[in-house]
């Protein structure tokens, strides 16, 4: 591969130190970082690039997505959770086609590169299809097909066994950018058999598993009602946080401090999506306790039918300002917290732990940011303009495993005119055709 020599950049490393460094040099070569600070004088790259009014940071993690679900922007609005889902989600995705999924998830990987996230943990349906569209974007990501167990009607492209035919297909595949997870939608869905079954596969397949968790008070008590155990307690119960690949559980809005010494204890990853909880007026306690406790708290930005974007910047920013609100604390989520919540954290959920970092021999996934705008200046702090300031907008270059993404700006690896074209007659498309609710909360 070509090596590739960046100058005059100040770079955000975000290593266990923080180091910051000033007009400083950074070299890829072979897909990694080969060096930070000062490039020697006999260097011959193979590009050379001015990266003068930039910042070189790690690229940005989404450690919970549903991708497709550009297609249901706008369709959804100004609803309370339940009927969120009833009315609206749960009946537009009757219609859905793979081929809809195709688009909606590379429409949502052009959005994605544009504002600085160069990997994803995704749970939808129809993953083969997402699988396409990473290969094919050079993103790295974490898929996971969505499953019910209460009836093959409700599926949506495969059931269990299906989902475990294509995990053993598409495991590490795409040079290694494709992860896979086992995932039921949820315990307030999923019945405890269907679960277990799911536990049996995972441990069988070497896998973990991906689910929803936690999210409400009404879960707690439909929970403490079905099983005598609040939601964490049951699924732990169930053995599904001692799978071999470990456990992502969106959200736990609704946990007390048992749950929490269960999700330390069990290494589970907690993604948390703020925007999402906003906009569908769902409470959500302040972070400090989980933290505190050591929880692996990550950032995600749900689904763009509730957060409306996939901007990470957006995210990070959103979870450091409503944090310091609703505890009344203006100290929490200090300095680089929320950065390293939208890197490190995140690609630990994703099964990349090497990522997240810059710092030599790391997989060179960066991205350029612009600090040479009225909004990001002055610099008395880059970390405090990076959480506080910047925007997806600002990012100008994104790269991962040494091959850029996006250049200048400019998409490298997905044809934007065209995708913005299909995605758009698709998703018009698919809320004219007949469709159904093809199953019900009741949460």
């Amino acid at each position: 591969m070509a090596t590739i020599h960046i100058r005059n950049l100040e770079i955000v490393t975000l290593n266990e130190d923080g180091t910051l460094l000033h007009d400083a040099d950074l070299v890829v070569q072979d897909g990694r970082i080969a060096l930070l600070g000062s490039a020697p004088v006999d260097l011959q790259p193979d590009e050379v690039i001015d990266g003068r009014g930039k910042v070189a940071m790690p690229g940005l993690i989404n450690s919970h997505c549903h991708s497709p679900m550009t297609f249901e922007r706008g369709w959804a609005e100004d609803l309370p959770f339940d009927r969120w889902l009833n009315e609206k989600i749960w009946v537009g995705e009757s219609a859905l086609t793979s081929d809809d999924v195709y688009w909606g998830a590379a429409l949502a990987a052009c959005e994605m590169i544009r504002s600085g996230t160069v990997a994803y943990n995704d749970k939808y349906f129809y993953m083969d299809r997402v699988a396409e569209v990473v290969r094919e974007s050079g993103m790295k990501a974490a898929l996971t097909w969505t499953v019910f167990g209460i009836g093959e009607e409700t599926e949506m492209g495969r059931g269990l066994a299906g989902t475990v035919e294509w995990i053993k297909e598409m495991h590490e595949t795409g040079e290694g950018r494709v992860r896979t997870y086992l995932g039921p939608h949820s315990p307030y869905i999923c019945p405890p058999e269907f679960l277990s079954r799911i536990v049996e596969y995972a441990h069988e397949l070497g896998q973990g598993i991906h689910l929803h968790l936690a999210e409400s008070e009404d879960q707690v008590k439909q929970s403490l009602e079905r099983y005598g155990l609040r939601p964490v307690q049951h699924v732990n119960s169930l053995g599904v946080f001692d799978v071999p690949g470990g456990c992502v559980a969106a959200h736990c809005l609704a946990i007390d401090d048992t749950d929490t010494r269960i999700l330390v204890e069990k290494d589970v990853h907690v993604p948390h999506c703020p925007i999402t909880y906003m906009k569908l007026a769902m409470p959500f306690p302040p972070l400090e306790a989980r933290l505190n406790a050591g929880v692996n708290v990550c950032l995600g930005t749900d689904g763009p039918a509730s957060n409306a974007d996939m901007d990470m910047f957006a995210t990070l920013r959103q979870t450091a300002l409503i944090d310091k609100y609703q505890s009344l604390n203006s100290e929490m989520i200090p300095g680089d917290t929320a950065l390293r919540m939208a890197t490190q954290n995140s690609a630990r959920a994703l099964g990349f732990d090497d990522m997240g970092v810059l710092e030599v021999g790391a997989p060179a996934d960066l991205i350029l940011v612009n600090i040479d705008a009225p909004h990001m200046r002055p610099t008395h702090s880059l970390i405090a303009n990076l959480v506080h300031s910047a925007k997806g907008a600002d990012v100008t270059d994104v790269m991962v495993d040494g091959r850029w993404l996006m250049r200048a700006r400019e998409l490298k690896t997905l044809d934007e005119r065209r995708i913005l074209y299909e995605a758009e007659q698709h998703a018009q498309s698919m809320v004219q055709r007949g469709m159904s609710q093809v199953r019900e909360y009741k949460g």
